[in-house]
């Protein structure tokens, strides 16, 4: 373990990309039942994908019809346990806070832990998904099943070469009517840190509202903070007999408007401003975690901002740490792949 002690946040001690444990299912669910499970879903989980990628994507349905669909690939593994809650808005009252939700002119800056991100993103909202990357002002435009791959994929500095690459603003004018995604961090975590956002979140009109979107999972096990773990993903996934979705969603802040990048608010205003169970000394930490050093952040080149875009930044960070109980970290994208070498050569503890 000492190995990967130079992948902790040095200011709150949080590995995000260490991997989780497969954790065992509580009560009287043994593994040849998590077996029988598995082989039983398998097949109508791999019918629902193809169906949906290859053929239904590409009909007439219309936005609820795709939805639908997308329900039925979530309905399989048994993801229907969603706790949602909005900031501001008491239980029972969403129906009438319809402005507090992502829509139109509207980003949504997600955490991203898992590829069970994308689509129930997507089975919700219906929005354009985006790539980001650390070193770049803009984002790759990318179709569900490009967000879903992302998840287990390597993480990249900077576009591929022969990307299309377009900033959020423009990427808006151009999709008018539905929300964009953008998952700021540029690769996953396993949910228990914040990574610097991407400076391309940044890149938005005065007009534009960014939500700040948490998801978490119980069991934790479905998180994907390495590469390549598509195999112990399905088991996961597939051999529990219930999974459950927390999802948290902040006020919308604007660049240099209302509850956006005027200032960056303070420890008593994160305090009275919080709906969820925190207190000072976690909303300290929450401040001061952000400045924890990188092992490797000075082979990253910085993008410059503006005081207020970094404030932008800065603020939508901090509410996806309150939102999703974790921290802000100073390990970045550089650090990952750092790490991804480290463990790839010798994964013993």
């Amino acid at each position: 373990m000492e190995k990967f002690s130079q992948f902790r946040d040095r200011g709150s001690g949080i590995a995000p990309f260490l991997p989780v444990p497969l954790q065992p299912v509580p009560g009287c669910c043994p593994l040849p039942i998590r077996a029988l499970l598995f082989s039983i879903r398998l097949p109508f989980f791999i019918f629902a994908c193809v169906s949906y990628f290859l053929v239904l994507k590409w009909l007439p349905i219309g936005s609820l019809g795709k939805k639908a669909a997308l329900w039925c690939i979530l309905g399989i593994p048994s993801i229907w346990w969603v706790d949602l809650q909005v900031d501001g808005v008491r239980k029972g009252h969403l129906s009438r806070q319809r402005s507090r939700l992502p829509g139109r002119e509207s980003v949504i800056a997600a955490s991203f832990t898992s590829p069970i991100d994308a689509l129930y993103l997507a089975a919700i909202f219906d929005p354009i998904f985006t790539a980001s990357y650390p070193t770049t002002r803009e984002v790759e435009q990318i179709s569900l099943l490009s967000a879903i791959l992302r998840a287990f994929a390597s993480p990249q500095l900077h576009p591929p070469p022969g990307a299309k690459t377009i900033s959020l603003s423009a990427l808006e004018r151009k999709y008018r009517g539905r929300p964009i995604v953008a998952f700021a961090e540029c690769t996953t975590t396993n949910g228990r840190g914040i990574l610097p956002l991407s400076p391309a979140l940044a890149n938005i009109s005065s007009k534009t509202k960014i939500f700040p979107v948490s998801l978490r999972y119980q069991p934790e096990d479905v998180v994907t903070p390495l590469p390549g773990c598509y195999l112990s993903f399905i088991w996961a996934l597939l051999s529990k007999p219930t999974h459950y979705i927390r999802v948290r969603i902040a006020e919308p802040v604007r660049i240099g408007g209302e509850g956006g990048a005027g200032r960056q608010p303070g420890i008593k205003e994160k305090m009275k401003d919080s709906t969820y169970n925190t207190n000072f000394f976690d909303v300290l930490d929450e401040v001061s975690g952000s400045k924890g050093g990188a092992v490797s952040s000075k082979d990253m080149p910085e993008v410059d901002l503006s005081p207020a875009e970094k404030n932008l930044l800065d603020t939508v960070a901090d509410s996806l740490a309150r939102l999703g109980r974790g921290k802000r970290v100073g390990l970045n994208v550089a650090d990952k792949l750092a790490f991804i070498r480290v463990w790839g050569a010798d994964t013993t503890w």
